[in-house]
């Protein structure tokens, strides 16, 4: 089993950035496929990232492509997403999540270990 936390979210204005970081503990991390996803008020969780094991292989989704970026330090046993020229509709949790093995996917359902979530709000 892995545990994960995640930190650095808040609010923020329109067109400015924040790292989003996600502590992993419990397992050797770098067996694992990580990501992150969202989930804003009323509407499903959705997919925003995500890295293989080894940090070579990244996804995006299409709303935030050339905005965020995924990176792993498995030495220190962390993922981060950061995120610039950030928009009011990016306002949600955020949430940090694992897989078992080298391969990452963007279904939310094929993650089993997930943490509590870290708020951003992006005002106008």
């Amino acid at each position: 089993q892995v545990q994960l936390v995640e930190s650095g979210g808040g609010l923020v204005q329109a067109g400015g950035s924040l790292r989003l970081s996600c502590a992993a503990s419990g397992r050797t991390f770098s067996n694992y496929a990580m990501g992150w996803f969202r989930q804003a008020p009323g509407k499903e969780r959705e997919f925003v990232a995500v890295m293989d094991w080894s940090g070579r292989s990244t996804s995006y989704a299409d709303s935030v492509k050339g905005r965020f970026t995924i990176s792993r330090d498995n030495p220190r046993n962390t993922v981060y997403l950061k995120m610039n020229s950030l928009k009011p509709e990016d306002t949600a949790v955020y949430y940090c999540a694992a897989r078992s093995g080298p391969s990452y996917s963007d279904d939310g359902n094929r993650y089993p270990y997930w943490g509590h979530g870290t708020q951003v709000t992006v005002s106008s």
